[in-house]
């Protein structure tokens, strides 16, 4: 018998039975459970959450963020599953991502006419064991040397956070998106989840932990200015984070690409990163209130 109901405090086996096993592409959903629970309060990290169900066991399950963004893994009953999810927030949509076919098919079931797209696109997931990480040479020798940011670096990461959000994820460059990546970037140092790499006495990359729970890390963010491109230092970066979340006894990191992005895919696959599926990342310009 199918049901489908919102999830609440006591549900967290549940999800986790379900989603553990597909990991992969798991991460956000896993991460922000764990760290903020299944109730919705507006706070970074907290959504609404709700699960399809088959034999009380969870089948299907879908969240809907503190930022707007629907995040999916649901294999089956995605188009109810996705109305109840709307349902339950009663908040404007900004994005969805997922399972390439999931978003797909979400994408298509909604009232995108007259919307402004900021993001629509597909990227290649990645997985490596991190036992089987490949270090690249200047890391080992020290021709370079990655450590984890600091306050100190909060100036030069809040500029290149801002690049990032500009040529990676398609946002307008404004004085709200300056005031909010500097933020950020004082946020992202205390929670102790970005890298950045130094050769030659300067500040070369960056890298930093979109998800991260005890099993596995998933990486985001990484960021290397133009004019240090090409030199290895993304990948340097990258490996530095994953040494580091080595030592602390993740077993596992995943990262999403760029499906054109031919260059990052060789830098990853030459750390041991193999292909483990496709996602997809879809936002818009401004939020849509979903008639249901």
């Amino acid at each position: 018998m199918l049901m489908i109901r919102q999830l609440v405090p006591g549900d967290e086996d549940a999800l986790e039975d379900f989603l553990l096993p597909r990991l992969e592409t798991s991460m956000f959903l896993i991460g922000n459970m764990r760290e903020s629970g299944l109730e919705y309060n507006g706070k970074r990290y907290t959504g609404d959450y709700v699960a399809a169900f088959e034999d009380d066991d969870i089948v299907a399950a879908m969240a809907h963020f503190w930022n707007g963004i629907v995040i999916t893994q649901a294999p089956v009953h995605l188009d109810v599953l996705w109305r109840e999810t709307l349902r339950a927030s009663g908040r404007p949509l900004k994005g969805i991502i997922g399972p390439l076919e999931q978003v797909s098919a979400l994408k298509s079931a909604l009232p995108l006419e007259s919307v402004a797209l900021q993001l629509d696109r597909g990227e290649v997931l990645y997985s490596l064991a991190l036992d089987d990480l490949i270090v690249p040479e200047a890391l080992l020798t020290g021709k370079v040397t990655g450590r984890p940011a600091e306050l100190r670096d909060a100036d030069i990461l809040a500029r290149w956070r801002v690049g990032y959000e500009i040529e990676a994820l398609g946002e307008e460059e404004t004085e709200q998106l300056w005031a909010h990546e500097r933020a950020m970037a004082e946020h992202a140092v205390e929670e102790g989840n970005t890298w950045v790499l130094e050769a030659d006495g300067q500040l070369v990359a960056t890298s930093a932990f979109n998800s991260r729970i005890w099993e596995a890390v998933q990486i985001g963010g990484v960021w290397t200015p133009p004019e240090f491109r090409r030199l290895g230092y993304a990948r340097c970066v990258v490996a530095q984070s994953l040494l580091d979340a080595r030592d602390e006894g993740a077993q596992m990191a995943i990262l999403f690409t760029d499906e054109i992005n031919i260059p990052a895919q060789k830098a990853y696959t030459s750390l041991g990163f193999r292909h483990a599926g496709d996602y997809y990342l879809f936002m818009l310009r401004d939020p849509l209130d979903v008639a249901l």
